[in-house]
This record gives C-alpha cells, structure tokens and sequence, in this order.
C-alpha cells in the first residue's frame, strides 16, 4: 500500500532564502525530529545523492536518497523530488517552495511511502498516522521560526 503525506508552512522571508536552507540537507537535523543527514555527494542537483539517519541513538536506520527532479522557478523557488531508496523507507519526497510575493514564501513537504505489511501495516499506519503530522508540523514550525529569524539578523532587524 502506499499513502501520502503532505503537510505545508507559510513563512515570511523571500522564496530563495526557505530555498537555500531546506536544500542545505546536513541542516535539516536542525528541524527535522530525530534525524541526522549527510551529503553523500554535490546533492544540489538531479542525481545527487545524500542519506539520512532517523532514530533516537544508535537505535534507527539510515534512508539513501537520491534527487530525481530539480527545478528552480524565476521567483526564486523550487521543487526537489527525492527516490527513498533504503530497506526501511520506500517511496518519493518531494519538497516545494512557492513564493508569495517578494518576502514571503509558502514550504511544502510531500511524502509518497510504501506501507509494508499488506492490510496489517495499513492498520498500523492509521494509528500512527497523526503522531506522524504532529512530528512534521512541529518541525515546520521550527523551520518557519529558524528561517525567519536567520533571515531577519542578516538584515540587522
């Protein structure tokens, strides 16, 4: 079975500079729950490649991935889509930033995942599906917050 997830922030600086840092992949264990990730090469266009670590100590997985769209919009947005390529994630990503106006910009975060285990892992999923929304709200929320205060300093407000 495979479902979707798809959860968005609406945050107030210029497309580009939400674009610059959730492309900045080793930054995302800054905001993203219980994860850590590493370049495995360039990863800032189609075909690189980076992975990364989700648990709580040396209890977890590692998640490859590799980019399969890059596109960059004229207003200083984009989208990336990501293959999850690992033994425990299946599935696509995708991240989206659209630009409303010219200082602020709206994030979205799509996942596309195989749930394995036939009607008992979709069974399992619908439990765990809420804990899951609340985990990535909350890290949108940290972004929303990191990125505007990062972008409000270099602007010496």
């Amino acid at each position: 079975m495979r479902t979707r997830l798809e959860r968005s922030v609406d945050i107030d600086v210029p497309a580009d500079e939400v674009w610059q840092h959730v492309t900045d992949w080793p930054r995302q264990d800054e905001w993203i729950p219980q994860t850590r990730v590493e370049n495995v090469d360039d990863a800032r266009s189609l075909g690189g490649r980076f992975r990364a670590w989700s648990g709580i100590g040396p209890v977890g997985f590692w998640d490859p991935m590799t980019i399969t769209a890059w596109e960059r919009t004229a207003d200083g947005g984009g989208r990336c889509e990501v293959l999850h390529r690992g033994a425990v994630v299946k599935g696509e990503g995708e991240f989206s930033v659209v630009a409303r106006g010219e200082h602020a910009s709206t994030f979205v975060w799509a996942e596309v995942v195989v749930i394995p285990f036939g009607a008992l892992g979709a069974a399992g999923f619908r439990v765990v599906r809420p804990v899951v929304e609340w985990l990535l709200d909350k890290g949108l929320g940290t972004l929303r917050g990191q990125v505007e205060r990062e972008s409000a300093a270099r602007r010496g407000r």
